[in-house]
């Protein structure tokens, strides 16, 4: 009997992981080349990576409100995928730059973002959201709504970097196709399931490939490209592609914030000293749905969910954090203060001011341009128009 297409299992037997399914340590055989990577994580790190991901579902639940009410035109929920980026997320350098696709808000907070910021962008206040050459932004790249375009972004950047290196050392040959020349620095990008099957994101590692760039793809495969299963896309794990452009490319448990960490802190590594790209498959779960206008009980099983549910990665690594002796003042704490802050990012939501008609035209060029500068005047002209239209058919 043949298998069908959506009965696959694209799960590697053996995926990096540090902690099983419940929480315990229990490393797979698989993760022990990376164990020397959190050889000097203690206690206190992993209560930051579990204070990153309890406080970003708890502003994540505020802002699902939102949208509900109507104060959000939409919202991108991530529940369920904090693991994975609490542990990529601490694991760059502060000169790294990332790429995100639109659901990395605990990455965007560990990088400095405001998380307000986030919300202005889907309340429909702003064009982008937060200045990405402000240095408290983290080298935090802007929310890409269109499937895969920032992974080419990444790959230029990437390229840039690298380019840069190399004008650096007198190296008057800029062929960037070789590896071996040390950056520094690196860029990472996220990206889900479903933008693996579009062709930027196939391009772009290609690139990548050839001009050994210092990037890491992060793949979050959370099982559903909205309502289309991965299994549906790809008849092999998804990091198997990246092998087959020249990538070196594994497959984590991607709830599993340890796992994310020790992989992205070698990967990064590697990248910044001449040794070019990586591809991270991160198998993670998508709690909710795709976006505030989807409905996932129409299209995925209860029992599914309820799989996902009992791995979730907050979970976990609460288990792991009692294990090492936390006890329950500070769940709660954390938990309190979490909630609190939300509530502040909700009330803040609601007082952002509306933009002017002006601000369309800022930071379109770096410089002033006479085009924009002829839009510009126009505008005015129109809008005050209007002021001489009052009181008519009053």
């Amino acid at each position: 009997m043949t298998q069908s297409a959506l009965t696959i299992d694209l799960q590697d037997p053996d995926p990096i992981r540090f902690l099983d399914d419940e929480g315990n340590y229990a490393p797979s055989a698989t993760a022990a080349e990376y164990a020397d990577e959190l050889a000097e994580v203690g206690v206190a790190e992993f209560q930051q990576w579990y204070r990153d991901m309890v406080s970003t579902r708890a502003f994540d639940v505020e802002c699902t409100h939102l949208q509900r009410q109507g104060q959000l035109a939409l919202w991108v929920p991530s529940i369920g995928q904090e693991g994975c980026q609490a542990g990529i997320g601490r694991a760059a350098e502060p000169q790294d730059h990332i790429f995100p696709a639109y659901r990395e808000h605990t990455v965007a907070h560990i990088r400095g973002v405001p998380r307000v910021q986030l919300a202005a962008q889907f309340r429909g206040l702003t064009h982008g959201g937060w200045d990405i050459t402000d240095p408290a932004n983290g080298n935090f790249h802007l929310y890409t709504l269109v499937l895969g375009a920032q992974t080419q972004h990444a790959t230029g950047y990437a390229l840039g970097q690298l380019l840069d290196a190399k004008r650096a050392a007198a190296d008057t040959t800029l062929d960037a196709g070789e590896a071996g020349t040390a950056t520094g620095e690196a860029t990472i990008v996220f990206y889900g399931d479903g933008t693996s099957s579009q062709g930027d994101a196939n391009e772009s590692m290609i690139f990548a490939a050839s001009y050994q760039t210092p990037e890491v793809f992060v793949v979050q495969n959370n099982r559903w490209a909205i309502s289309v299963p991965v299994a549906r896309q790809s008849r092999t794990p998804l990091y198997r592609r990246a092998l087959g452009f020249g990538i070196r490319a594994v497959q984590i448990d991607g709830n599993d914030p340890l796992a994310a960490y020790a992989v992205a802190r070698r990967f990064l590594k590697l990248a910044r000293t001449g040794a070019g790209p990586g591809y991270i498959e991160a198998l993670t779960y998508r709690i909710g749905a795709h976006t505030t206008s989807d409905d996932p009980t129409r299209y995925r099983e209860a029992e599914e969910l309820a799989h996902w549910e009992a791995r979730d990665p907050v979970a976990r690594l609460e288990h792991h954090l009692r294990a090492l002796g936390v006890g329950d003042d500070f769940f709660a704490e954390v938990q309190e203060t979490a909630d609190r802050e939300a509530k502040v990012a909700r009330d803040a939501i609601l007082q952002l001011p509306k933009p002017t008609a002006d601000s369309m035209f800022a930071h379109v060029y770096s410089a002033a341009h006479p085009r924009i500068e002829e839009q510009r005047a126009w505008q005015a002209r129109y809008e005050a128009s209007f002021e001489h239209q009052e009181g008519v058919g009053a």
